[in-house]
């Protein structure tokens, strides 16, 4: 049962990654994200009258690393094709392993050895493709945010298994969006204050309701299929991935992307080198 909701979650994120990248035309990056998530917060708002459990400061802490997530993610979203992103989102797994090596002494068995080698294959040819369009990661500030993106997103992840041993899925769900509601409006206030030649305008775009009903279903699809009895963090989190394969056939469809097919070569690489990571897991 858990595993169907990882694969109907990383669908629903496929197609609110392709909306995300269409909203950020009409609205800056904190609009898009303030109004999304105040959408979401109030689908979700029947269930925040409840008591308030003893470790709430675990999900304010996990607000404030998703906002860091969402926002410099959407800054790369921005900056780069909505292929090259997607495909860089689909690290995560590979930085989970890395951060496991490398903070918790964890040892790589063949078979994640692989998978970690063909995933730097992958993004070398991914960089390679990027370079025709003018991108070059060394020097990309999209490459930059999607890397803040990422680790930021593996923290969120790794924080997520204790969270759900102690809280009820829409309990973390509707509590969260609450947070990153308020955390966003203050991002918003001090944007405005220092900043005053930015504009604040909002313009109103039917696809941040599009955004909000599709990033509120494939995150209530995550929290239930990873609070089920042998639910495995690692093998959900790989498989939410897959919604690069979704944000890449549509991207290339909707916004006629270029070097398409050399890119679809390194998602293909990356598909392979996450599917020995978990057998290796």
């Amino acid at each position: 049962m858990w595993i169907w909701c990882a694969v109907a979650s990383a669908l629903m994120l496929g197609i609110y990654d392709v909306f995300k990248k269409q909203a950020l035309a009409k609205n800056s990056i904190l609009m898009v994200l303030f109004a999304s998530t105040s959408l979401s917060a109030l689908f979700l708002s029947p269930f925040l009258f409840t008591e308030l459990l003893e470790h709430e400061w675990q999900l304010v802490l996990k607000s404030a690393i998703v906002t860091i997530s969402w926002v410099s993610g959407l800054a790369g979203m921005k900056y780069l094709p909505l292929t090259t992103a997607g495909i860089l989102k689909a690290f995560r797994p590979v930085c989970v392993v890395l951060i496991s090596v490398l903070l918790l002494g964890e040892r790589l068995n063949l078979w994640q050895i692989c998978g970690i080698s063909l995933a730097f294959v992958a993004l070398f040819m991914l960089s390679s493709a990027s370079s025709k369009e003018g991108i070059r990661f060394t020097h990309s500030k999209g490459f930059f945010y999607m890397c803040i993106s990422i680790v930021s997103g593996v923290c969120s992840a790794l924080l997520d298994k204790f969270i759900m041993q102690d809280m009820p899925p829409l309990y973390v769900q509707s509590h969260c969006n609450l947070y990153m509601t308020l955390m966003m409006a203050l991002v918003l206030l001090g944007n405005a204050f220092w900043d005053k030649k930015t504009s604040v305008r909002f313009v109103f775009d039917w696809r941040l309701i599009m955004i909000a009903v599709f990033i509120t279903g494939a995150d209530f699809l995550y929290f239930y299929g990873l609070s089920l009895d042998g639910a495995l963090l690692s093998v959900i989190s790989i498989t939410r991935r897959l919604s690069v394969v979704v944000t890449f056939i549509l991207g290339a469809i909707l916004f006629s992307e270029r070097n398409v097919a050399r890119k679809a070569i390194s998602l293909a690489i990356l598909l392979c080198a996450t599917i020995l990571l978990v057998i290796g897991s």
